[in-house]
């Protein structure tokens, strides 16, 4: 497997209902998904995988700084597009659902990409266009795709999305979600503001935690994670810990997905990837190139969050997922 481009797929198994695409696409990666949706007796829907696949684009490029789409980006994220329709067009999908995130919120000349978007989702679905969605939808997206192999037992959940630009902070149970907040703050975000060295300076990683801190803490003043009972992490940010804590030869995404890691043992992977220089962190077998340069600011992110929750909730370990807001916008069109 490619460590340039994280792909999986399935030969399509027998005849469902529907085939579906669901496309995210957030501050550093967009993503794809291509789907079967049936449905149970209780008319619930279950996805299978048909085609996953991740690239890094870093459409939020910038973006922090400036409140601009850099022209380039969106081409990068153009060309990543071109060929997630023709899979798209490939597989025979029927309806497509794309959303975009924190990037295009801070975007004053968004409608560039937008008008993109459409031009090439058109192809499958004639008037699709992908749409920004709020913080609040993202979170909850988010949590559905999350927890839907969990075990209620084990709720309420605490899901954190930790994204290039934002971070989703979201509770909720077998009944539905209870309260949400997105942050804004991610590990493109930290890493532009605060995160310059190679690797940063103690000033640096200190300025960092008090922004992700500061941050964080207007996501506690609204989310009550205090009722958790679980904590699941999702996103590249968290894959790539657990991977690493794995000591992964290279990126497996059925070895990582449901790992669990204790606190401890989370802040020692973190705390080792902070103090890397650029080229240590790339030779990490499970690194993909596209995060090697956020990778830190994504851990003192983490790191944070653990103390918080740990405070907090009492919480002591952290269950990574695969299963995300793609797997989420996926099962809203269901």
């Amino acid at each position: 497997m490619s460590n340039a481009e994280f792909t999986q797929s399935a030969a399509p198994g027998a005849e469902a209902h529907e085939r579906i695409a669901g496309v995210d696409c957030g501050t550093n990666s967009i993503r794809l998904l291509i789907a079967d949706v049936t449905w149970d007796e209780q008319g619930r829907p279950h996805l299978t995988d048909v085609h996953r696949e991740m690239r890094i684009v870093r459409l939020g490029q910038g973006v922090d700084a400036t409140g601009t789409l850099n022209p380039e980006a969106i081409e990068r994220t153009r060309v990543a597009l071109r060929d997630y329709v023709e899979l798209m067009l490939k597989h025979g999908v029927t309806r497509v659902r794309m959303v975009a995130t924190s990037a295009t919120r801070d975007a004053v000349n968004r409608d560039d990409f937008f008008t993109m978007t459409g031009v090439e989702l058109g192809r499958v679905v004639p008037g699709a266009v992908a749409e920004v969605i709020t913080g609040d939808e993202e979170a909850r997206l988010s949590f559905a795709g999350a927890v839907g192999e969990l075990s209620s037992a084990a709720g309420p959940f605490v899901v954190v999305d930790l994204g290039g630009g934002s971070t989703e902070v979201v509770l909720g149970d077998a009944s539905g979600v209870h309260a949400a907040y997105s942050a804004d703050i991610g590990c493109v975000r930290i890493t532009e503001r605060c995160l310059h060295g190679n690797p940063p300076t103690r000033e640096e990683v200190a300025s960092a935690r008090f922004f992700a801190s500061e941050r964080l803490a207007q996501a506690f003043g609204v989310v009550p994670v205090e009722r958790a009972h679980t904590w699941v992490g999702v996103a590249g940010t968290m894959t790539t810990i657990a991977a690493v804590s794995l000591d992964l030869p290279e990126y497996d995404s059925e070895r990582v997905h449901l790992t669990r890691m204790p606190l401890a043992d989370l802040r020692k992977v973190c705390d080792r990837l902070i103090g890397m220089n650029h080229d240590e962190r790339a030779a990490l077998g499970p690194m993909h190139p596209g995060r090697v340069d956020v990778i830190g600011g994504g851990a003192v992110i983490a790191e944070v969050l653990a103390d918080e929750l740990a405070r907090r909730a009492g919480i002591s370990e952290l269950i990574v997922s695969e299963h995300d807001i793609l797997d989420g916008i996926a099962l809203s069109i269901a």
